[in-house]
């Protein structure tokens, strides 16, 4: 039987990877970013990236628009610089030649540092596997959406420049494509992917203390928080729409973080015959962070662009100003009349 090689590149990809290398100049000061709310495709490309970097002579900072998730704690050490809490002053150009922004196609995602980024007369290289938007956070670009996630990318990076794979930077990578392939249960999960955990896991990777640690460290709160959002379902049978509503404060009355709402639209995508989830969460400044997810041939990245948003056929996010309610009813209403096209 014949066994392909599921860990080559394409042509493209590895086009990509030399004219990004080419900016990998040793002794540059890199910034690394990724989106605001980081998840673990964000955070383990920059926890791998920090650590490759400095093995071609590069020092790295990770400076992100919102704060590092506790949830990923497990990725750093001393031998990753972490400046968040410093915002867009730690992008001052006289101690940044270079910036690399992770698992964002456009500028905006970053946030309050999209403005200080855009100002930034250094090179600006993106990595990233979503559909490409008009705004994009640089000019040079390695960029695949057939990648189950950014950290398959950054992995590629690796094994094209011949950098060494350590625990650590395996262990980052794996989150990363763990987390982005939903525990590889996701229509991104490819071959590809789990032969790169396979090799992963070569390199000291324990996937039972990955697991504890990604999907098994909720606190009580964070359970608590969810039997209240679940009581919030709402279910439209015939088109194949539920979704989900949290009002704003809840996340201070359980006393859990952001990145414990991470997974809580599944819910909602789990019941039979749905084929459009939704997560309203209200911010409570007049915005709704909206979380869209999809099954079988429903594009939520077309739907989610209607509003501003975007990111992957199947997952999608956007922000929307109006109070919880009124986004709400005119975000189900569309999503019933584009389902019914469909």
């Amino acid at each position: 039987m014949h066994h392909p090689d599921r860990l080559a590149l394409s042509p493209e990809r590895r086009a990509g990877i030399h004219q990004l290398a080419r900016e990998l100049v040793p002794g540059r000061r890199v910034v690394l970013s990724t989106h605001m709310n980081a998840d673990g495709d964000g955070c383990g490309s920059e926890a791998a990236l920090a650590r490759l970097l400095a093995q071609l002579g590069l020092t790295s900072r990770i400076v992100n628009p919102t704060p590092w998730p506790a949830l990923f704690d497990f990725l750093l050490d001393r031998a990753v610089a972490e400046e968040t809490a410093r915002g867009a002053a730690a992008l001052g150009a006289g101690e940044t030649d270079l910036v690399i922004v992770v698992d964002i196609s456009d500028v905006k995602r970053l946030g309050n540092l999209t403005d200080a980024v855009r100002r930034l007369a250094v090179p600006k290289l993106v990595i990233d596997h979503h559909v490409a938007s008009d705004d994009p956070a640089g000019d040079i670009v390695l960029t695949d959406t057939a990648a189950c996630a950014t950290g398959e990318l950054v992995y590629d990076l690796a094994c094209e420049l011949e950098l060494d794979i350590t625990p650590a930077i395996a262990r980052a990578l794996y989150a990363a494509i763990l987390t982005d392939t939903g525990g590889f249960r996701y229509s991104n999960t490819t071959p590809r992917s789990h032969a790169i955990a396979a090799e992963l896991l070569t390199q000291g990777v324990d996937p039972e203390e990955m697991y504890q640690r990604v999907y098994a460290s909720a606190p009580a709160g964070r359970v608590r928080l969810l039997a209240e959002v679940l009581s919030t379902l709402g279910v439209d049978d015939g088109c194949g729409l539920a979704w989900l509503t949290m009002p704003s404060g809840t996340l201070e009355r359980y006393g859990v973080r952001s990145e414990d709402l991470d997974g809580i639209v599944e819910h909602a995508r789990s019941i039979a015959g749905t084929r459009l989830a939704i997560f309203f969460r209200d911010l409570g400044y007049g915005k709704v962070k909206i979380s869209f997810r999809s099954t079988g041939d429903v594009d939520v990245n077309r739907f989610a662009r209607q509003f501003g948003g975007g990111g992957h056929v199947k997952a999608s996010g956007a922000l929307v100003a109006g109070s919880l309610d009124e986004v709400r009813d005119r975000i189900v209403t569309e999503a019933r009349s584009y389902l019914a096209c469909r």
